[in-house]
């Protein structure tokens, strides 16, 4: 029997304080979650994952259908098993991947074939075996097949992929509910549409009627820029069911998050604090700062020093700075780990305002 459900427990304007849960633990709202596409979140031992103190991770089915492939994951009873994660699971579907990725695709109505962008093999995903291959994967949270578009994208080629999108999503929904395998607690739909605001309604329509268990808002962080994305998000959240999450895919820059909060956003995914960090790239209360930079040569003080995170109390700048001047990987872990702790803290900031009701307040001081 499935466990799956979600709650919203408070408001402060359209800002929500939620909770989902599932088989695997419930997972407080506003999340955000590391990303482990590949069953691992880069330079990161999951344990560390767990000791942050995060309730939900993503995973993704393109790469973990290449590999260690469905056979492995199938032995392991799933992806979680395989990894020693114990908590919640999400898993996308692939389509962002095949679009981003893939050496060649070829788009119809039954599906997307591809070629790994690993070693060139031909694979297939349509929405009903990507349900399936979810369900090996075993992951509480599963996506539905979309199309995703490059941008800029023109209105017909936008209104084609999102009718295209809403035909795969009927057969995903059709798919996760018929089936006898099914191990996931909960499918999420996702919202296209481009640029285009009648297109993304009229997703919102569909994609509502098809009735899933929450909604992700898709095809944005492919370069329409901050103005635009938060344009988006302020006029498509409001038309998505208030009793189903909300998830905005693969935005992640804190403002960014503080906005998308601001208008009713659920979860969030970004690579960005992994990503930055094995760059040198430090995400603190006083901003951004590059430890690559020499003048953190001699530089005794913590990354941050109203942290309380062991990792950024006891490595000094010096320290950090020196591993990563000599491509020492433990530099960018720890930098990594301090990213993931500023963003876990974060989200737990955000959470309380919104519980005490000073949301505006507290978005207000962090965009100064």
């Amino acid at each position: 029997m499935k466990k799956y459900s979600f709650n919203v427990k408070a408001n402060d304007g359209f800002a929500r304080l939620g909770q989902i849960k599932t088989s695997n633990g419930s997972i407080n709202t506003p999340a955000f979650m590391p990303i482990a596409t590949q069953g691992s979140i880069k330079f990161t031992p999951i344990e560390f994952i767990k000791e942050i103190g995060f309730d939900l991770i993503l995973s993704n089915t393109y790469h973990l259908l290449l590999r260690p492939g469905l056979k492995v994951l199938n032995k392991f009873d799933g992806i979680s098993r395989f990894m020693k994660w114990d908590g919640p699971m999400l898993t996308d579907s692939g389509g962002f991947q095949v679009m981003s990725l893939a050496k060649f695709r070829k788009i119809s109505k039954e599906g997307v074939k591809f070629q790994s962008h690993i070693d060139g093999s031909t694979h297939i995903l349509t929405p009903e075996n990507v349900v399936d291959s979810q369900n090996i994967i075993n992951s509480n949270i599963q996506m539905s097949l979309d199309e995703c578009l490059h941008y800029p994208a023109s209105f017909e080629d936008s209104k084609k992929s999102m009718r295209l999108s809403l035909n795969w999503a009927e057969r995903a929904r059709r798919r996760f509910l018929d089936t006898k395998k099914n191990k996931s607690d909960a499918q999420f739909g996702i919202i296209q549409g481009g640029i285009f605001k009648d297109l993304r309604i009229e997703s919102i329509k569909e994609n509502t009627d098809i009735d899933f268990d929450g909604y992700a808002i898709g095809g944005l962080a492919v370069g329409e820029g901050h103005e635009m994305m938060k344009e988006i998000v302020k006029y498509t959240t409001p038309e998505l069911p208030i009793n189903k999450v909300r998830y905005l895919m693969g935005v992640g820059k804190p403002k960014d998050i503080i906005i998308a909060v601001e208008n009713g956003i659920d979860i969030f995914d970004c690579v960005i604090p992994t990503r930055e960090g094995r760059h040198g790239n430090a995400y603190t209360n006083y901003g951004i700062i590059n430890l690559n930079n020499s003048k953190f040569s001699n530089d005794l003080n913590p990354i941050d020093e109203e942290s309380t995170y062991y990792v950024t109390k006891n490595y000094s700048k010096s320290y950090l700075h020196h591993l990563l001047r000599i491509n020492e990987p433990l530099g960018g872990m720890l930098v990594s780990l301090h990213n993931l702790n500023y963003y876990n803290v974060l989200m737990n900031k955000i959470r309380n305002a919104i519980r005490d009701k000073k949301f505006n307040t507290f978005k207000e001081n962090f965009l100064l």
